[in-house]
């Protein structure tokens, strides 16, 4: 199954929001959509989810119109939707009955997501009565119980602790290698690297970069080595300018040029007490910053 977003549009009055936006997801892999506060991620989201329209273009399932009665859709939103008040299987059966499914039917999917995430103890306790990370298990299961096609996860991990973090990360995978469209939406460019196959980061409503996420840093020019050694002082010294101290110690060389690395990588190694050697790749962080720094920060349509 592949989702398309093709050339969406999207204003509010006078405000253009999103121009021209599209990007491909394809089922059995994870994609990224990133981008700063006010970008327009999630007026992106909310067009894929019908909650409105766009102003043109079209959201596609297999290249035809989604058809909303038979894609189902579930979403885990970066601020809480639930209510604190109430009981939360009475909540969470209802949410599932929303989406189309029987009574019976989403209190027995229900229970498993509940064992799933370690929560069947706080089934039939009000939801405020449970810590943040807690509060945000059960609005996942709000999001899986239906057996969604596709999945929308916005700051999945927000709240969670780490033994949490990875009981989440493992649900994840287990929606990927079911077949599922995962999209994410996060600032975490950690969890994004670690999940997604494809990205597309978009800046001031405009789609400033998409593609394959190893291809995108492969493009990237091969012209400077990593380098780890015990003895780094030498090494900076020899190579003078060319070299920068990272944070964590490892020493950047910037090459004259990307055919010179083979002929300095065989030098390191000959010459020093080499630990590690490899050729840079830029961070998602660091594409992250080039593509979408200069987009002012203002509050999300």
């Amino acid at each position: 199954m592949i989702l398309e977003l093709r050339n969406i549009e999207k204003s509010f009055g006078e405000k253009q929001v999103l121009t021209g936006v599209s990007f491909m997801a394809e089922g059995g892999k994870a994609f990224g959509l990133l981008g700063r506060n006010g970008a327009g991620k999630t007026t992106c989201i909310r067009i894929l989810m019908n909650v409105f329209p766009s102003n043109g273009g079209e959201v596609l399932i297999d290249g035809k119109p989604i058809d909303y009665n038979k894609i189902g859709i579930g979403y885990l939103p970066e601020e809480r939707g639930l209510y604190p008040k109430k009981i939360i299987i009475d909540q969470l059966v209802y949410f599932a009955q929303l989406k189309g499914m029987s009574r019976k039917a989403a209190i027995k999917s229900i229970d498993y997501w509940l064992q799933r995430l370690g929560m069947t103890e706080y089934r039939n306790k009000r939801l405020d009565t449970l810590s943040k990370g807690n509060q945000q298990k059960i609005q996942l299961v709000t999001a899986l119980a239906h057996d969604p096609d596709i999945v929308i996860l916005d700051e999945p991990f927000s709240g969670l602790d780490p033994v949490n973090a990875m009981l989440l990360k493992d649900v994840v995978k287990e929606q990927i290698e079911k077949g599922k469209i995962v999209l994410f939406s996060s600032h975490q460019m950690s969890y994004i690297e670690e999940f997604c196959d494809s990205i597309a980061i978009l800046n001031k409503g405009k789609v400033a970069l998409c593609g394959d996420l190893y291809q995108i840093k492969r493009d990237y020019p091969r012209d400077r080595l990593v380098v780890r050694s015990v003895n780094p002082d030498k090494i900076t010294r020899d190579f003078g300018t060319a070299c920068t101290v990272c944070e964590d110690g490892a020493i950047l060389i910037q090459l004259d040029s990307a055919e010179d690395k083979k002929a300095v990588m065989t030098r390191l190694v000959n010459e020093y007490d080499i630990d590690e050697v490899k050729v840079y790749e830029p961070s998602l962080n660091d594409i992250f910053v080039q593509y979408a720094g200069d987009s002012a920060g203002r509050d999300e349509v």
